[in-house]
């Protein structure tokens, strides 16, 4: 009975962690739009798997979007190597770069930031 009591425990600890987390999942047009046309905020996150300064970005952002405050807001992650198409659309030049979106509306854009109370600063423009 104990040992039921304590899977429950973890059970719901863990959906209440999902339920108050941002997602981070990879860019696709139609994740885009369809965020951006119900008002959500979104954060597009355009990186690079050999930039040093998209690796120091992605424990902040990870951390982040663990936070309640930021549990409605979607990171949208753009390849730089692979996806010319979303870079030409956003009107990115470089990796680690941040567009933050409030629905469809731009409210900031960041390159090459690692500084914890920047990026934050920049994922709350979508929320307020």
């Amino acid at each position: 009975m104990k040992a039921l009591r304590t899977l429950v425990g973890i059970i719901l600890a863990a959906s209440a962690s999902l339920t108050v987390a941002g997602e981070i999942k990879p860019y696709t047009p139609q994740a885009f739009d369809q965020l951006t046309q119900a008002g959500k905020p979104v954060v597009v996150d355009v990186s690079a798997t050999w930039c040093p300064t998209c690796k120091a970005q992605r424990p902040i952002v990870e951390n982040l979007m663990k936070q309640p405050a930021y549990r409605d807001v979607t990171v949208l992650t753009v390849d730089f190597d692979t996806n010319k198409a979303a870079l030409k659309l956003f009107k990115v030049n470089m990796q680690s770069t941040f567009v933050a979106f409030k629905g469809a509306s731009e409210v900031g854009r960041s390159v090459g930031d690692t500084t914890p109370s920047g990026i934050e600063n920049l994922i709350r423009k979508t929320v307020n």
